[in-house]
């Protein structure tokens, strides 16, 4: 798969911190018991993140179980752009039940 350079450009500017939840976070009121459990979750690793390691991803998965693990291949850290096809059917898989 081959990028242009203002695709790259494009993800580049739409990465950005976000401070959404950073109130509840700093009170605690994100991940009260209720909430927390309330929704299934499914772990994407990203096999070849260089980023988050492969020994972190399982840690994260070991320390909180979701429902189900999904593996993207030779993804990289930022799967949107060296695999977004797949990052898409898998999201679009995930959110239409196929768990």
């Amino acid at each position: 798969m081959t990028f242009e350079l203002q695709d790259l450009e494009l993800g580049k500017m739409l990465v950005r911190p976000s401070g959404l939840f950073m109130e509840d976070l700093v009170t605690g009121n994100l991940l009260t018991e209720e909430k927390f459990g309330s929704v299934d979750r499914v772990f994407i690793r990203l096999e070849g993140d260089q980023v988050m390691m492969d020994e972190f991803q399982v840690l994260m998965i070991r320390n909180s179980p979701p429902k189900d693990v999904k593996v993207i291949s030779e993804a990289g850290h930022m799967v949107m752009l060296s695999k977004p096809r797949e990052l898409s059917q898998l999201l679009q898989h995930i959110g239409a039940g196929f768990c």
